[in-house]
């Protein structure tokens, strides 16, 4: 599903992703990672590395089209409207904080695994 230029899909497959490395993480998980006898789909390093840049270059291309989208309203383009432009912003600077509030969890993540004993 696509939300305002963000692809939530990829959003939700890459928070999977990361619960599924917290599960792997956890006291009660066994030696491979699998809690109480499920076990989890973990996506390779490269399927994450696609969707990470996927998402990535949506936000951009949305903060590109929104700001050449007020550019243009601002030079007096009379088929783009004050509320098109307001709404295509406020919809890259929504995107914008998801992907810093995501970037902050993986860099959480990171660290927790760093941190942790081997």
């Amino acid at each position: 599903m696509s939300v305002g230029g963000i692809d939530t899909s990829r959003i939700e497959a890459m928070v999977a992703q990361l619960r599924a490395t917290a599960a792997r993480a956890t006291p009660d998980a066994g030696p491979l990672g699998e809690a109480a006898g499920k076990s989890r789909a973990v996506a390779s390093p490269g399927e994450f590395t696609a969707i990470l840049k996927n998402s990535l270059d949506s936000v951009n291309r949305a903060q590109l089209d929104a700001t050449a989208l007020a550019q243009r309203f601002e030079m007096g383009d009379s088929s783009v409207s004050l509320a098109d432009a307001m709404i295509a912003l406020q919809k890259s600077s929504i995107s914008m904080q998801a992907t810093i509030q995501v970037r902050n969890r993986v860099v959480a993540a990171y660290q927790e695994i760093m941190g942790m004993a081997v």
